[in-house]
């Protein structure tokens, strides 16, 4: 295997120039880089990331968790993240958490012992206090995407779901549906228990009677939100559903064709995220949510900063989300 002194020699440069051009740490003279990179192609050279992380304390790489890596939300997510790590010059390890409080605990002692430089947690899993022990025992650099972990100084970054869930139903509400069903998430998650909340409020400001009958609550995946619309549907009972994801509310559209109700006809569906995915189903589904792929983003260069010493105190960024009108909404029938 090729040493660094190796190339330096065969493109006729110190081993620090060498360094520099491959760490992209310092400004290297066209000719030189050029010879470098020639080098480096004919010897084979790579880089030992062990030994810079010895040297550095530093591994250039961020560890991500998400609770569920089949949601195309977190898909989406990690996208934005890799994006600026790529950028900065970043890899990254990604574990799937599965929303098993375990198996995001063996994640996260996976990532401490690789040593990564940060972590971006999202939408942790667990009882907030176990989970801010462990983090804060590790010392490690973490953001998090929507959950608040109390007693945990880290950086978050959040969407509003209670206001995106009020804007929802707001939404269908001027349509002129009064009989608005919610298909919720577990109510164990802080996400779940905001979008419900956000669903009842705006009901009660439109002086809209809450039955509890309308309220159905699943697990985020899109063949609970086609179970509960099922049910739905046989009692015929509401003019409109609120999906507390877009997973669940392309289930609810599948539901609806299964049973030959015209959407938006028949039934309006609304969803909550703005999954790219979205957009591609039949009717499009309108959904309120922002940029997921900025939202990586915008987590990753908090992380990044934290990690460069750019940004020292915590806080929190907050996301609004906004309606994305398509075709699964209309009127209400008179």
């Amino acid at each position: 295997m090729s040493t660094i002194k190796q190339v330096a020699a065969r493109a006729g440069v110190s081993f620090t120039t060498v360094s520099h051009v491959v760490n992209r740490t310092r400004p290297v003279s066209d000719s030189a880089r050029t010879r470098v990179e020639r080098a480096i192609a004919e010897l084979g050279y790579f880089p030992s990331a062990v030994a810079r992380a010895l040297k550095t304390s530093q591994t250039r790489i961020l560890g991500v968790i998400v609770p569920n890596i089949t949601n195309p939300f977190f898909a989406e997510l990690m996208r934005g993240i890799e994006d600026v790590c790529e950028r900065s010059g970043y890899s990254v390890f990604l574990c799937n958490g599965d929303d098993d409080r375990a198996r995001q605990g063996r994640s996260l002692d996976t990532l401490f012992e690789r040593r990564v430089d940060g972590v971006v947690l999202a939408t942790p899993t667990g009882p907030a206090a176990a989970l801010a022990k462990r983090l804060s025992g590790m010392k490690m650099k973490t953001v998090v995407v929507d959950r608040s972990v109390p007693g945990m100084e880290a950086d978050r970054v959040r969407i509003d779901h209670q206001a995106g869930a009020r804007l929802a139903v707001e939404h269908l509400l001027a349509l002129g549906h009064r009989r608005i069903a919610c298909l919720a998430g577990p109510p164990s998650f802080a996400v779940s228990r905001a979008r419900v909340s956000g669903w009842r409020k705006a009901l009660a400001r439109a002086d809209v009677p809450v039955k509890e009958a309308w309220l159905l609550e699943g697990d985020f995946r899109a063949s609970s939100g086609h179970a509960l619309a099922r049910g739905l549907i046989e009692r015929g009972d509401v003019t409109a559903v609120f999906a507390s994801n877009d997973l669940m509310a392309i289930g609810a559209l599948r539901a609806a064709a299964e049973s030959g109700l015209q959407i938006p006809r028949d039934l309006s569906i609304i969803g909550f995220d703005g999954i790219e995915m979205g957009g591609f189903t039949y009717p499009a589904l309108t959904t309120v949510g922002c940029s997921i792929r900025a939202i990586g983003e915008t987590s990753a260069t908090v992380l990044l900063d934290r990690i460069a010493g750019r940004r020292t105190e915590t806080g929190e960024i907050i996301v609004k989300p906004t309606i994305i009108q398509r075709e699964s909404t209309g009127p209400a029938r008179a």
